[in-house]
């Protein structure tokens, strides 16, 4: 398992804010075809301080065309960006994209001019946080966001689908 971490900063006893171990994103990007119709599937799962329950927050957006790596960046940022949004301050990232996650280590450097463009907008959006953990795990811990990026696609098919018969 590959993992990048911001240094220092990851203390699970910290009661400011979410603790680390409180919030994992998932994150997935999907493309019919290499480019073709892509989608993005996200879940936030995070707990805050002195709340007793886990919130579960999902997205499942359609992207337009795109290659299945911008996809996963785009799942990545959009990600991220709901992470600020919803004020969370420690996160663990579980991404089954290899390249992406090669990436932001620094093991492989960025060549793709696209892909450059939105991984210096993950960094930027990385510094925001006061802690965060980037992993590759496999396909199967990552099912869900899975099917939420394919299932976005799956919706555009079947508007389109729609459109045309009506």
């Amino acid at each position: 398992m590959q993992e990048i971490y911001k240094q220092g900063l990851l203390k699970l006893d910290d009661n400011s804010g979410t603790s680390e171990s409180e919030t994992e994103i998932y994150c997935d990007g999907a493309s019919s075809g290499n480019p073709g119709h892509a989608g993005i599937g996200v879940v936030i799962r995070y707990k805050k301080a002195h709340q007793p329950h886990f919130t579960v927050h999902k997205i499942s957006e359609y992207i337009g065309t795109a290659t299945n790596n911008i996809a996963e960046y785009q799942a990545f940022l959009r990600g991220l960006k709901e992470a600020c949004a919803l004020g969370l301050k420690k996160i663990a990232v579980f991404l089954d994209s290899e390249l992406l996650v090669k990436q932001m280590t620094g093991i492989y450097k960025v060549k793709n001019s696209n892909l450059k463009d939105l991984w210096l907008q993950a960094q930027n959006i990385l510094g925001k946080f006061d802690a965060f953990r980037i992993t590759h795990v496999g396909r199967e811990f990552n099912k869900e966001a899975d099917l939420l990026a394919k299932q976005s696609i799956k919706k555009f098919h079947n508007t389109i689908k729609n459109h045309k018969k009506g």
